[in-house]
């Protein structure tokens, strides 16, 4: 059972990192994703892209707590998202970015509570809610993980990040058939989307779970 928690934290911090390239347009707010599965304490790099339509004060913001961020100064980055937000309260996006910059933070309770602001201003905004239920598998909260990541998928059934994080809880849970045909379709989806590298790591975690059944497969 510790050897299945500590890989599912692994991709669980990977999956989070996923969150580094997205858009604003609402057709690309349920696209994510995370890092590498050897590295679990590994971060994105940098925040969510923005394509930046709005004011330029709220362009220089953005850009300020995407450098900052880069540089790991956390709060730096949370200093400057927080000005965003009081100057733009309904900027949906820098509710969200701010809940990222939180959760780095190990600040679980505010991050979830941006990113629900995030929802409140956009309620089909799916990357929130998986988001949000990466917070909650990262302290083992397993079905509080579940419900937001079946929010998200019903949102966009496609959203392939949230698929693999369901897995991954259902998997921890005990529902391997469940995790086994959630990773099937989010495979699919990444073959299609010419994803590479979350193919390998996907079906890396369809081995695992199928070892986890079969000892001899290796």
């Amino acid at each position: 059972m510790k050897l299945k928690s500590a890989f599912v934290q692994s991709f669980s911090c990977m999956t989070l990192s996923i969150i580094t390239a997205i858009g604003l347009s609402p057709s690309v707010l349920a696209v994510s994703g995370k890092v590498s599965l050897d590295s679990p304490q590994q971060y994105p790099q940098k925040l969510a892209q923005f394509s930046d339509t709005g004011p330029s004060e709220r362009s220089q913001l953005l850009q300020q707590a995407n450098a900052l961020y880069n540089q790991g100064d956390m709060k730096g980055a949370e200093e400057n998202l927080r000005k965003l937000i009081k100057k733009f309260p309904k900027d949906t996006f820098g509710h969200f970015q701010l809940g990222n910059v939180l959760f780095r933070q190990q600040k679980s309770e505010e991050a979830i509570n941006a990113y629900r602001e995030a929802i409140r201003l956009q309620p089909k905004y799916a990357l929130a809610y998986n988001a949000i239920g990466m917070v909650y598998a990262s302290e083992n909260r397993w079905q509080e993980a579940i419900t937001e990541y079946q929010k998200a998928l019903e949102i966009n059934p496609n959203y392939a990040e949230a698929l693999t994080n369901f897995a991954l809880a259902m998997w921890q849970t005990n529902k391997k058939d469940e995790a086994l045909a959630s990773l099937e379709k989010a495979l699919n989806i990444f073959k299609q989307q010419n994803r590479n590298e979350r193919v390998n790591q996907v079906e890396r975690i369809m081995q695992e779970i199928k070892k986890s059944e079969d000892p001899s497969i290796s």
